[in-house]
């Protein structure tokens, strides 16, 4: 029986919290033209302007989130690898990341050297982003290219609106949800409006209005984050019961002057501790490990600015991790990813 390898892929982290670490890991990611979408002279230019300040300020957001082990996203991400290891039986469990170590390179050259052939090659994010999915994707076919390599894929497709995905994630949350709290906030990573209208197929459904999302379908559902998003967010407060008024989706991580998707999360946190809401959760569905993302943008920063704004406590409920629903979930999911290459 031939064997089939499971190559678990996430974003990637600096290798340290150096500065010259941060500086490095930040222009593999901003320079690739999936994340900045614009021609390569002006994004070059637009990065370098970027790196004059932002890679001593993002070294120490990361320091105050750092582990002794390394950066939580890398070793929550091996510990998942780790720990669907038992279950996949058809073959070695690696992990890759996007940008960083370890990578999605060495990580192919090293099962090809194995003699694997065929790999199911899962990127880690539930919903679909140009940004994420499809630059992992696109980056691994570089590498079949232009290293020969004789590799067949199956490619786990966007897992947002899956059974399997949105019963962990109400496994995961749901000691907090048992707890006294006025609301929950989804807070999921946000994207350029123009990310948007680039994967519109039908180049107009983004022109609807504010409902939009609701309405997407069909190969536009396919392509549209914030509608998978919301999808995810709806179809989550249903199977956990939530009454409408229990919960809210937003957008964080905002970079830049460009228009990003809306509503934002520190407009959410602001608005919701206005409304005299006290005690607040605050989940991150776009991440299945936390990261910079969640526990130092959501869970200290945005702590400070909801308290600042007159709420009493935010708690950020940690990401699916290596849950065992999730582990369970996540090995079937990848069983029925199909072959696309």
């Amino acid at each position: 029986m031939t064997e089939q390898a499971l190559l678990l892929v996430n974003l990637g982290s600096p290798a340290s919290t150096e500065v010259a670490d941060v500086r490095r890991y930040l222009n593999q990611f901003l320079m690739d033209p999936y994340v900045v979408d614009l021609p390569w002279p002006l994004r070059r230019l637009l990065v370098s302007l970027i790196l004059v300040k932002r890679p001593a300020q993002s070294a120490h957001a990361y320091a105050s989130i750092w582990w002794p082990e390394g950066s939580p996203l890398v070793v929550l991400s091996q510990r998942l690898t780790d720990a669907v290891r038992p279950y996949w039986t058809e073959g070695p469990v690696e992990l890759a990341m996007r940008y960083g170590e370890p990578s999605i390179e060495n990580a192919l050259v090293k099962l090809a050297s194995q003699g694997i052939r065929q790999v199911t090659f899962a990127p880690l994010y539930p919903q679909f982003a140009d940004s994420t999915t499809t630059t992992a994707i696109e980056e691994a076919r570089r590498v079949i290219r232009d290293k020969r390599l004789d590799i067949s894929l199956s490619i786990l497709q966007p897992f947002y609106d899956q059974p399997e995905y949105l019963d962990a994630l109400v496994d995961s949350v749901s000691p907090y949800l048992a707890q006294p709290f006025d609301h929950l906030l989804l807070s999921f990573h946000g994207l350029p409006e123009r990310h948007l209208h680039k994967t519109d197929p039908t180049g107009s459904h983004c022109l609807k209005g504010e409902n939009c999302c609701q309405q997407a379908e069909g190969a536009v559902l396919a392509n549209c984050y914030r509608a998978q998003c919301m999808q995810s967010g709806a179809a989550f407060a249903a199977r956990a019961g939530l009454r409408p008024e229990q919960w809210s989706v937003s957008f964080q991580s905002r970079l830049g002057r460009a228009k990003w998707i809306e509503p934002y999360t520190e407009a959410q946190l602001e608005a919701l501790a206005d409304r005299g809401v006290k005690r607040l959760l605050v989940m991150c569905p776009a991440f299945v490990a936390d990261c910079i993302e969640t526990l130092e943008e959501i869970g200290d920063r945005g702590r400070e600015q909801f308290v600042a704004a007159g709420g009493e406590d935010l708690q950020l409920i940690p990401c699916l991790n290596t849950h065992e629903s999730w582990v369970r979930a996540l090995v079937t999911l990848c069983r029925r990813a199909p072959q696309a290459l």
